[in-house]
C-alpha cells in the first residue's frame, strides 16, 4: 500500500527529531548549559540582589517567572547554531541525495528543541521550589502556564530556525541571537518596570517579554493579569506564524540554489 505524503512527512520529522535528540543526550553540555545559567541567575537574584529589591511580595515568587523565560530563550537559541552547524557542514545537501524530506531537518531541530527546553524547565521549578518559591496554581492556572510556555517556546524555535538558515557562520548564529535573550533583563522580569527610567519603563511594558511575564506571574502566584494573557498570545502566536513562513521561504530559496 502506497503511503501518503502527509505520512512521510511525519516518519520523516521524527527520524530528524530523533537525531535531535540523540545530539542532546550523547552531547549533554547543552542541556546543563540550558540548566546551570539560568539557575545561576536565580540563585544571584536571590541571595545577592533579592533583599533590596522591593516587589511588593516575596523576591524569589517575583523572580521565578522571568528565569523560566531567560531559559527557554536561551535554550531556544541553540537551536540557530545548530541550523548554521548543519548548513555549512553539508548535512543539507547529504539529505538531497537521500529519500528523506529535507524539510524533516527543521523540524526535528523544532521538536528536539522544545524537548530540552521542558526538560530544563522542569528542573528550573524543582530547583526554584527549593530556594524558597511558593506558588498557589490550580489546575487549570497550570494548564495555562502549560500552554503559554509552549506556545513560547514553539515561536521562538521557529524564529531561530530562520536565524539559522540565514547566517553564513556559527559565530554570527551565535551573535544574532543576542537580541533576544536580552529582551528578559529589560522587562518585568527581574525588577518592576516602575524602577526604570521613563524612556526605558515605557519600551520594558510594551515589548513582548512583560505581558508573557505577567500572565505567568498571574497563573502562578496570583497577581492581576489584566489583558496580559490576551498580549501575549497576540505577540507569540504572531511570532510562531511568521518565524514558520519565513523559515519556510528561506528553506524553499536553498533548495533551488
Amino acid at each position: 500500500m502506497r503511503k501518503s505524503k502527509f505520512y512521510w512527512a511525519l516518519s520523516d520529522g521524527w527520524t530528524m527529531s530523533q537525531r535531535s535528540l540523540k545530539h542532546i543526550f550523547r552531547e549533554p553540555e547543552s542541556l546543563l548549559m540550558a540548566i546551570g545559567l539560568p539557575v545561576a541567575i536565580m540563585v544571584m537574584f536571590v541571595y545577592v540582589f533579592g533583599g533590596a529589591i522591593q516587589t511588593g511580595t516575596e523576591y524569589v515568587n517575583y523572580v521565578v517567572p522571568g528565569v523560566i523565560i531567560t531559559c527557554a530563550g536561551f535554550g531556544s537559541s541553540l537551536i540557530a547554531i545548530s541550523v548554521t552547524q548543519d548548513m555549512v557542514g553539508g548535512l543539507f545537501e547529504r539529505l538531497r541525495s537521500m529519500p528523506l524530506l529535507p524539510s524533516s531537518l527543521m523540524v526535528g531541530h523544532v521538536t528536539g528543541g522544545f524537548i530540552r527546553n521542558a526538560i530544563a524547565t522542569t528542573v528550573i521549578f524543582f530547583v526554584a521550589l527549593l530556594i524558597g518559591f511558593q506558588p498557589n496554581a490550580g489546575f487549570i492556572d497550570w494548564l495555562g502556564v502549560i500552554g503559554l510556555l509552549s506556545l513560547f517556546m514553539f515561536s521562538l524555535n521557529w524564529f531561530f530556525v530562520a536565524i539559522g538558515l540565514i547566517t553564513k557562520s556559527v559565530e554570527t548564529a551565535n551573535a544574532a541571537t543576542f537580541p533576544m535573550l536580552f529582551l528578559p533583563y529589560v522587562s518585568s522580569a527581574f525588577v518592576p518596570t516602575e524602577t526604570m527610567p521613563t524612556w526605558l519603563h515605557a519600551f520594558a511594558e510594551n515589548q513582548p517579554m512583560t505581558p508573557l511575564i505577567e500572565t505567568l506571574r498571574g497563573l502562578l502566584i496570583g497577581t492581576p493579569i489584566g489583558n496580559n494573557a490576551w498580549l501575549t498570545i497576540l505577540w507569540f502566536g504572531s511570532l510562531l506564524v511568521l518565524s514558520f513562513i519565513i523559515s519556510v521561504a528561506i528553506f524553499k530559496r536553498k533548495k533551488k540554489e
